[in-house]
């Protein structure tokens, strides 16, 4: 999705070196295995890659460190959340039935391990026709906003499903930056000033 491929290079210190593109340092396991390779790993061994990933790659000055998880309640979210302190989780779902079993277990996990939760993103929430402008619901109407409302917490926004996100995603040139007026766009924009706001303010 960021156009980026590639290993990492390594520091005088031995530390790795992130990829960068649209002004973004990543890291990802893809960058460090073969790319058609599966990471089927857990316990001991997602534990070091967590730890590699957090504390062997030369971050330099950040504004902010997205760690982009998997659903559910595994190793990975445990590791992280024992790892480091965390300012604050983000649970994104589609409104249909199935996903939120996972999106409530993970606020609820969240909330064990004392990470606050800033709010739900509800995915993939509307699709809108082309050609006549025809809205339907294909994953449901409102789910996440009522999961929201069961756990007390606010939606931060909605994401559509359209066909621009995905060709976007699928070619390595995000939606924000190709097409930055779009409300796809905006959409996103918006979760993450709404992000912001929840975030707390660092000490001077």
């Amino acid at each position: 999705m960021m156009n980026l491929k590639g290993n990492p290079e390594l520091t005088p210190k031995n530390l790795m070196r992130p990829l960068k593109n649209y002004g973004i340092a990543c890291m990802s396991m893809g960058f460090l295995i073969e790319e058609t390779a599966p990471v089927v790993w857990r316990g001991l061994m997602v534990m070091s890659a967590v730890e590699k990933l957090l504390r062997q790659v030369d971050w330099g000055q950040l504004d902010y460190l997205v760690i982009d998880m998997p659903p559910g309640t595994g190793d990975v979210q445990l590791s992280v959340s024992q790892n480091i302190p965390i300012a604050g989780a983000v649970i994104v779902s589609t409104p249909q039935d199935v996903a939120l079993l996972d999106a409530r277990k993970g606020a609820e996990m969240f909330r064990k391990v004392h990470v606050p939760v800033l709010g739900l993103v509800q995915n993939m929430s509307v699709f809108q026709c082309p050609k006549c402008k025809h809205e339907t619901h294909i994953f449901g109407t409102d789910g996440v906003k009522d999961l929201a409302k069961t756990l007390g917490l606010d939606v931060l926004g909605d994401v559509p499903l359209h066909i621009n996100i995905r060709e976007t995603c699928d070619s390595g040139q995000p939606v924000v930056i190709s097409q930055p007026q779009s409300d796809a766009a905006k959409a996103y924009h918006e979760i993450a000033m709404e992000i912001l706001r929840r975030l707390p303010v660092p000490p001077a």
